[in-house]
């Protein structure tokens, strides 16, 4: 393995300056660690990746890699891909990633973990795209320090792995050499439009809230969809530079596949494992945000104390830890937080924390199969949830709602929920947005929710770049 420090410089540049090469990758730290308080430990590693040595790809149940079919289920491809091992010998000065997969699990993999119906209208991405990366950026921004990674995989000889390690690292540092590509000066627009009336909408709550009262569910997360076409010259990497400037969040994210691109600001973590403990971050409870300082504490207790979002967040806190003890010691699981409240630009949300200590014999790939799709945007019991979300949006959810991050060749794992999330493809750009229904839900009120979620995204689609901007209402967000 190759570790080269590199002089101070943003992530986002460096993205700009591998832009050209296959499979860039740049999971975004965007909201730097002291804006997120004591929640610091969430924003510290940026990383950028690009030139995976293989892709694995979903569809419709079978996986390809490069391009081909293999014969294996795909997350047992995904597993012997990665050939798990131990951290890399002197790696205690290492980031959390050190080599091996970052992608995206769609939400409509899903079905391929449990029988669920199909819905109307499928969503055509990948089910599931990781790259392989042997060579990548990480930055510190906690120590602000930014270091090339070489491993030299898939080499597996020492001298063999060596000799790539040293000339992938060369072949690198001369492209980070060369000046970023610019942005374009007139950012292009992109006119998003709902995809259903508000009535529709509406009417979909209404008939979820009734779907709670008869029984079948104690709560669902029911989402909106917005579309726009892709004008001539659109640059999905400069929008994503204006969505994370007007939308920071810890698990920013950027992804372009070739056939898909995506651009994510999302501030919740579905599942991070690091030396055997597990992790949870379940969002549920949302208040916007407000220009006067008193009334947006206020704003934030009122959330903390609502009645509503504290039912809808325990129930899915009960449901992350049934899923967690599938695959951890049954003592193991704990909620260290339990409704806290997390401030991010725009949105205060109100976050638990659960965490669990992995059962020997068990890994990454076994954690991500017992609890995907996230509880949080699907509802409890999940998959009479999963069956009731498809039958009233009707169509498939794709990445959205799915999970962005990396699987480590160590068995590391950080990975989001999809949410705060665009995607190019086909000359066509969409992004939803949604909400938790419970039986004290108003129809109204959750779609006026919806557009609180979506407005940092309309904003970047704008063409804005301040972290200020105004709601679909009207009214200024405070920024973090």
């Amino acid at each position: 393995m190759i570790v080269r420090d590199l002089a101070p410089v943003e992530a986002d540049e460096v993205a700009r300056q591998l832009v050209d090469l296959p499979g860039l990758v740049f999971l975004d730290s965007s909201m730097r660690p002291e804006a997120l308080g004591v929640h610091a430990g969430l924003g510290r590693w940026s990383y950028v990746a690009a030139d995976p040595w293989t892709t694995l790809t979903v569809r419709s149940g079978r996986a390809f890699r490069d391009g081909s079919e293999v014969s294996g289920a795909p997350l047992d491809e995904l597993r012997r891909l990665l050939a798990f091992t131990t951290r890399p010998t002197g790696s205690a000065d290492l980031p959390p990633f050190a080599g091996g997969a970052i992608g995206y699990v769609s939400y409509d993999f899903g079905r391929r973990l449990e029988r669920l119906p199909e819905p109307a209208s499928a969503e055509p991405v990948p089910e599931m795209v990781f790259g392989f990366y042997d060579t990548f950026v990480a930055f510190d921004h906690v120590e602000s320090r930014v270091r090339l990674i070489s491993t030299g995989r898939p080499e597996t000889g020492r001298a063999a792995r060596r000799r790539r390690a040293q000339e992938r690292a060369e072949h690198f540092l001369m492209r980070l050499e060369r000046p970023a590509r610019t942005e374009a000066e007139a950012p292009v627009r992109l006119d998003f439009r709902p995809t259903v009336a508000r009535a529709t909408h509406e009417a979909r709550v209404a008939a979820a809230i009734e779907h709670v009262l008869a029984g079948d569910i104690f709560q669902v997360n029911l989402a909106q969809r917005f579309v726009a076409a892709l004008p001539p010259g659109f640059d999905p990497l400069a929008f994503h530079t204006r969505l994370r400037r007007v939308n920071p969040a810890p698990f920013s994210a950027f992804l372009d596949f070739g056939e898909v691109s995506i651009a994510s600001s999302s501030p919740e973590r579905f599942l991070e494992l690091r030396d055997g403990r597990i992790e949870a971050r379940p969002i549920k409870g949302t208040a916007r945000r407000l220009d006067d300082p008193a009334e947006d504490v206020l704003a934030a207790a009122r959330l903390a104390t609502s009645e509503k979002d504290r039912a809808e967040n325990v129930m899915i806190v009960d449901l992350m830890r049934n899923d967690l003890s599938k695959v951890c010691d049954d003592d193991s699981i704990d909620v260290p937080v339990l409704c806290g409240i997390e401030s991010y630009a725009g949105i205060h949300h109100l976050v638990s924390v659960v965490t669990g200590r992995v059962t020997e014999g068990r890994d990454a790939i076994d954690a991500l199969a017992a609890a995907f799709p996230g509880g949080s945007i699907t509802g409890a019991p999940k998959i009479r949830a999963e069956e009731i979300i498809t039958e009233l949006e009707g169509h498939g959810r794709g990445v959205y709602c799915g999970s962005i991050g990396y699987i480590g060749h160590d068995g590391a794992m950080d990975l989001d929920i999809a949410i705060r999330t665009v995607v190019f493809r086909a000359g066509e750009a969409t992004f939803s947005v949604g909400g938790g229904i419970t039986a004290l839900s108003d129809p109204a009120a959750e779609y006026e929710e919806t557009l609180v979620k979506a407005a940092r995204i309309l904003a970047a689609a704008r063409g804005e770049a301040s972290a200020a901007c105004g709601t679909p209402g009207g009214r200024r967000e405070a920024a973090e």
